[in-house]
């Protein structure tokens, strides 16, 4: 029996994003009255600061709230509504891509994962990898093939051109498919993560994968995901604000097509003091996106992408929780969850 999994309440009001003004801001919807005059009371000066300014910007930013508010109230309903109609309806271009396949993945991506499993040390197998940064602990590695890095793309391209209902990754990418809507989780994201990045994060990243409190240093790791792809291009989102991944660790990979500029950089942990993200000394010189490789880094950490300067850009994000981890604290409003229900894997956190 699968395991039931839950959102934190901090999601109804917490981490709303506003693009035109790159700010995070928090919003307690009103279903009654629509009284946004807390909201005003508690932003309103940052805001002006910003440049929003007039009754005409004051009031798209309110539908904008309002829209987010409601969207996230009503997403469980909606997303299994979705999810049946895409199986009803779709017919995938790639079938056999929607089961993942070893031959999928390159053979270095292969070996380090047997490194790990035969329990080498970091030490070991940090010289067959790119350390972006050590006192950062962001990594790059190989991942997929570029034949299954084409075939995934024109699978998404393909669904994007399809009257099929879709919905955006969050607040920040606009132009990304949710994977687990697409049908991906069960044969593809799951054992991927299962049998192959668990393993990886044992390694990598210890101290951020659970135990299972028995004493004796097992862990349970990472045991849900949530994955998406996020595209950029001149006529969409062209770039990415600093931010931190709701999640433990995090998989970024990159799968194409032709572009230039759209280099990721990362900052500094998003618990230590944080500087903006146009202070070149705060942050890690900025990494060169390839087709098929891969960023494996704690999800904590401050990172974001510089603008796309011709083409396009899509990657495959994954995020991964670690329950033991996240059910002590919430990362998106720093307390201790309150658990509301949830399809799927939710957010990650579970009830013991």
């Amino acid at each position: 029996m699968r395991r039931q999994y839950y959102r934190c309440r901090c999601f109804l009001t917490n981490n709303y994003f506003l693009a035109d003004y790159k700010i995070h801001v928090k919003y307690y919807g009103n279903n009654d009255n629509r009284d946004d005059r807390d909201f005003w009371t508690r932003f309103g000066d940052q805001l002006a600061a910003l440049g929003c300014t007039t009754d005409q910007q004051r009031q798209a930013v309110s539908r904008l709230l309002r829209t987010e508010f409601d969207r996230r109230l009503n997403l469980d309903q909606q997303t299994v509504q979705r999810i049946q109609f895409i199986r009803d309806n779709y017919r995938p271009k790639h079938p056999d891509i929607y089961r993942l396949s070893v031959d999928y993945l390159c053979k270095s991506f292969v070996d380090l994962v047997d490194q790990c499993k035969r329990g080498d040390q970091l030490s070991e197998i940090l010289p067959h990898i790119r350390t972006v940064s050590r006192e950062r602990r962001v990594y790059q590695f190989d991942v997929f093939t570029t034949e299954f890095c084409d075939k995934f793309i024109d699978e998404c391209d393909h669904f994007n051109g399809s009257p099929m209902p879709k919905t955006r990754p969050n607040t920040m990418n606009n132009y990304g498919i949710l994977l687990n809507e697409l049908g991906f989780d069960e044969h593809f994201l799951t054992p991927l993560r299962v049998d192959y990045l668990n393993p990886l994060a044992k390694v990598f990243f210890p101290d951020w994968i659970g135990s299972d409190g028995s004493g004796d240093g097992t862990s349970d790791g990472l045991d849900s995901h949530r994955a998406f792809t996020i595209k950029y291009s001149l006529n969409e989102d062209r770039d990415l604000f600093t931010h931190y991944d709701n999640s433990e660790v995090t998989l970024n990979v990159c799968l194409g097509k032709q572009f230039t500029g759209s280099e990721v950089y990362f900052g500094s942990f998003r618990t230590e003091h944080q500087q903006r993200h146009t202070d070149h000394t705060s942050i890690t010189a900025p990494v060169v996106h390839s087709p098929g490789v891969g960023l494996f880094h704690l999800g904590q950490q401050m990172h974001g992408s510089m603008p796309i300067t011709d083409g396009q850009r899509q990657n495959l994000v994954i995020w991964m929780r670690a329950s033991t981890v996240r059910n002590q604290l919430c990362p998106m409003c720093d307390t201790k969850p309150e658990p509301l229900l949830s399809t799927g894997f939710g957010d990650g956190f579970t009830i013991d």
